[in-house]
């Protein structure tokens, strides 16, 4: 209780009280946090002894950065409740929006930290080139250069499902914590997929497979190629050499299965002979190795080195049967696709 006759006190009193300056707390009471119980016959504010706990309350709202909007939404509901508990939703919505903004903001200062080493940590004639790299993204940076990359040079009218399942497996994240060498590469791989062609034209080439067998077989091939780099990938984990399996089954069955081949000995001596002689992205897939990379631990699998796998499976099963009786040789017979992540003559665009 104040010691006035009304126990009532003044704002000077409040915040003599409080331990804040008369200014925060007449903000507040400008605000509508600090509803005034009366004034005086001068015109002063006057405020009721529970200011004291109101203002404390305030306090400790502010203290976690919560913007005064938010506070006067858990205010309000705390004058609504009769038990005084803060327990309708506003406090636990305010706070955990206030959780994810300091989360992008974490994110940022450690981005921002592993760029700033990169920078301090390379040789002096590199730092040039370096800052030009990192100055090019933002902090954490967007993945959306990659998504457009990749929604440019898959086929068109591709089912929006299957394009989100190769994103999802091509476009690698930011790591939450990187490493100075995983902002270079992740710097790298958004320069690799930016950088103008030399003729201009983006997507001057694409891959044969795009434009066989009507719109649906793209989509064929690629959610056949998914399943068969999803188990090469877990042979990839168990360090298993390339071989014959399901993985190469379903990958030669992938192939096709677009073309409407039957998978013989012939169809996969022509498939490897093919695919061999077409470019690939291989670049795009180094980098994304080193983005998700972690040191000391065999890296991760890629679309890219999953497809590198079960090629070099295929490669050595055909060099296995070379010497069978129908004598086909690799480029002979029936013809089969290149790869969907092949650069070059039949497929994306030189860069």
């Amino acid at each position: 209780m104040f010691s006035s006759y009304d126990g009532l006190c003044t704002i000077g009193e409040l915040a003599e009280r409080t331990g804040l300056s008369v200014k925060t707390v007449r903000f507040y009471s400008d605000r509508g946090l600090l509803p005034e119980t009366s004034r005086s016959a001068g015109g002063h504010r006057r405020y009721a002894p529970e200011a004291v706990e109101r203002l404390d309350m305030i306090r400790s709202l502010r203290g976690l950065d919560l913007p005064v909007s938010e506070v006067r939404r858990i205010l309000d509901e705390l004058d609504e409740r009769d038990d005084g508990a803060a327990a309708g939703g506003a406090l636990e919505e305010a706070v955990a929006g206030r959780l994810r903004a300091l989360g992008s903001e974490l994110a940022a200062l450690r981005w921002r930290e592993a760029a700033l080493r990169l920078v301090q940590e390379c040789p002096p004639d590199e730092r040039a080139g370096r800052l030009r790299l990192v100055g090019a993204l933002a902090a954490p940076p967007s993945t959306d250069s990659l998504a457009r990359f990749w929604r440019g040079w898959l086929p068109p009218r591709m089912p929006a499902r299957s394009v989100a399942a190769f994103l999802e497996a091509a476009v690698p994240r930011p790591p939450e914590d990187p490493r100075p060498d995983q902002v270079l590469a992740f710097a790298r791989l958004h320069a690799f997929v930016t950088r103008p062609c030399g003729d201009g034209a983006r997507d001057a080439t694409q891959p044969r497979a795009h434009a066989v067998g009507g719109a649906r077989a793209p989509a064929v091939l690629y959610a056949g190629l998914a399943e068969a780099y999803e188990l090469a990938g877990g042979e990839m984990r168990r360090r298993a050499d390339p071989a014959p399996g399901e993985a190469l089954d379903g990958f030669v069955d992938a192939y096709a299965r677009t073309y409407g081949a039957d998978d013989t000995p012939a169809f996969r001596r022509v498939l490897a002979g093919r695919l061999a002689a077409d470019p690939r992205l291989d670049r795009y897939w180094e980098l994304t190795a080193e983005v998700i990379g972690v040191p000391g631990l065999h890296p991760e699998p890629t679309p890219g080195t999953a497809h590198d796998w079960l090629l070099a499976a295929l490669d050595a099963e055909v060099e296995a049967a070379s010497g069978g009786p129908d004598g086909i040789r690799a480029g002979e017979g029936r013809t089969a696709a290149p790869s969907p992540l092949s650069d070059g003559a039949g497929g994306v665009s030189a860069r």
